[in-house]
C-alpha cells in the first residue's frame, strides 16, 4: 500500500514515511492509493475492537515495516471500550467514544499514532517534534499518548480562552516532553501555524517535524476501527446497516466513518452535525465551499472555519454533484445545544456533552422527517469536561471519570504566544 498527496497523486510514499512527514511536501494530505474491499463476514472471527482494527488495517500497512508491529499496536493502543448503547426511542443508539484516558474520542487515534511513531523512531533513530493544533480535545489526547516517550517531543497549540477550563487544565498538565502554547487567536490560527511550520523546509528538517492532527494518517486510520466494530456488532444482531450522526469540526472523525463505509463495512447513511460554524452545512445545501473565520460556540471543539479534511473528502468524491448528494450536514446553534442538554435525561436518560448534543439534535430532525431506521449518534466527549456549560442546564454535578480526575489533580501551565508565525518559529527552534 502506497500513499499519495491529495494534490499530486503521482508522488507516492510508504506508510512509515507518510506518518513521519504528517503533511505531504506539497501541502496536501496523504491518502491511500487504493482502498481494500471487505464485507461483514470477513470479521466473523473478530470480536474485540483491537481484533477488528487489526484485520481492517492490515491492507493499509501492507509492505511497510510497521506491518510486523500492527497487532501489538492495536492491542496496546485500543485497550478501552467503545460501547454501542441503546437509547430511547427504539432504533436509536449511541456510540460512546469517551472512555479513554482523556475522556474524548481523540484518545483512539492519538494512542495509535504514538505507538506507530515509537516504532518509526526505533527504526531510524531520529528525534521528532510533533505539532498539534487543538480546539479542545485533540491536544490533551496527544499529550497523554506521547507523554514520557523517548525521542518524541510534542508542541500543543490551543486558542486561549476558547476551550473549557477543564480542557485547558488537561492541555497544560503534562510537562516534560510536552510544550503547551496558548495562542492569542482562534483554532484556525493554531492550525495555520502548524501548517506553516510543516511547510518550512528548514524548520521541518532541523526539528524532524510531524503532525498529530487529523491530517495525520496515524489518527485517521484507527478511527475507522470503531465504526467498523459498531456496525459489525449491529449487523450481527439486527441484520442491517447502521446509520450514524457524527459531530464534526475538522471532518476527521466523520471521514473515518466514510472511509470505513467505502471499504465495505455495513454502514448506511452518514449525517454530519456541526455547531454554528456553517461551512459544511452551507456547502452541502448548495453553496460554494467557502472557509470562514470560526465562531466561538458552546461546542468549542468543533469551532472550525476551515476543515482540513475536506480536501480528503473531495479526493474521495471527485464528482462534486455526487459528493453533495451523498451526505447531509446540518448546523445546531447554541440554543439548540442548550435545549438538548437540558432535556437529555428526561428524553434519553443521558447527560450529553455540547458536541454530542449537536448530533442528538440533528437526529431529532431526521426523526421528525419520518426516518425510523436504525441510527446511532456518536458521543465524542464526556460531559464532565464541560461542567460550566452542562451542570447549570441539568441542575446537578456531573461525575468526573477517574482518569480525567487524575489529570485535573496535576498542576497545569501553558505559555502565551501570539498568532504570528515568526515568534512561533523561533519558539520551536528553542524547544
Amino acid at each position: 500500500m502506497n500513499y499519495a498527496s491529495t494534490r499530486n497523486p503521482a508522488t507516492q510514499v510508504g506508510l512509515s514515511h507518510a506518518l513521519a512527514q504528517g503533511l505531504a511536501a506539497d501541502g496536501g494530505l496523504y491518502v491511500p492509493c487504493t482502498l481494500p474491499a471487505f464485507n461483514a463476514r470477513d470479521f466473523d472471527a473478530d470480536d474485540s475492537l483491537a481484533d477488528v482494527a487489526h484485520r481492517l488495517l492490515q491492507p493499509f500497512f501492507a509492505d511497510d515495516p510497521l506491518a510486523a508491529h500492527l497487532s501489538e499496536i492495536c492491542t496496546t493502543a485500543l485497550d478501552f471500550p467503545a460501547p454501542l448503547v441503546p437509547l430511547t426511542p427504539a432504533h436509536t443508539g449511541m456510540l460512546e467514544l469517551f472512555h479513554g484516558p482523556t475522556a474524548a474520542f481523540k484518545d483512539f487515534g492519538a494512542r495509535f499514532l504514538a505507538a506507530c511513531m515509537r516504532q518509526v523512531g526505533a527504526t531510524d533513530g531520529l528525534e521528532r517534534t510533533i505539532l498539534v493544533a487543538t480546539s479542545g480535545d485533540t491536544g490533551a489526547a496527544v499529550a497523554d499518548a506521547f507523554h514520557g516517550k523517548p525521542k518524541l517531543r510534542v508542541v500543543v497549540l490551543y486558542p486561549d480562552g476558547r476551550v473549557s477550563p477543564r480542557q485547558a487544565h488537561q492541555l497544560g498538565c503534562f510537562g516534560d516532553n510536552i510544550l503547551t502554547l496558548r495562542v492569542d487567536g482562534n483554532f484556525d490560527d493554531c492550525q495555520r501555524l502548524v501548517k506553516q511550520a510543516l511547510a518550512d523546509a528548514g524548520l521541518r528538517s532541523r526539528l524532524c517535524l510531524s503532525s498529530a492532527n487529523s491530517i495525520s494518517l496515524g489518527r485517521l486510520l484507527p478511527q475507522m476501527s470503531y465504526y467498523a466494530h459498531a456496525s459489525i456488532r449491529h449487523w450481527r444482531t439486527r441484520g442491517g446497516e447502521l446509520n450514524f450522526v457524527i459531530p464534526t469540526g475538522n471532518l476527521g472523525n466523520a471521514l473515518a466513518a466514510i472511509l470505513a463505509r467505502r471499504c465495505g463495512l455495513p454502514i448506511g447513511d452518514i449525517a454530519l452535525a456541526t455547531n454554528a460554524n456553517r461551512v459544511l452545512p452551507d456547502y452541502f445545501s448548495g453553496s460554494a465551499y467557502q472557509p470562514m473565520a470560526s465562531l466561538a460556540t458552546l461546542a468549542n471543539a468543533m469551532d472550525v472555519g476551515a476543515p482540513s479534511n475536506f480536501e480528503r473528502l473531495r479526493w474521495l468524491y471527485p464528482d462534486e454533484q455526487a459528493l453533495r448528494g451523498e451526505f447531509i450536514a446540518e448546523a445546531v446553534e447554541d440554543a439548540g445545544i442548550r435545549e438538548v442538554i437540558a432535556h437529555g435525561e428526561a428524553r434519553y436518560g443521558r447527560v450529553f456533552c455540547p458536541h454530542t448534543a449537536c448530533a442528538v439534535r440533528v437526529l431529532e430532525r431526521i426523526r421528525e422527517r419520518g426516518d425510523s431506521r436504525d441510527w446511532a449518534v456518536v458521543a465524542t466527549a464526556h460531559p464532565a469536561k464541560f461542567e460550566q456549560v452542562v451542570e447549570p442546564l441539568v441542575g446537578h454535578a456531573v461525575e468526573v471519570p477517574a482518569a480525567l480526575a487524575m489529570l485535573l489533580d496535576r498542576p497545569s501551565q501553558a505559555e502565551p504566544i501570539g498568532a504570528d508565525f515568526e515568534p512561533f518559529r523561533e519558539r520551536l527552534r528553542l524547544n
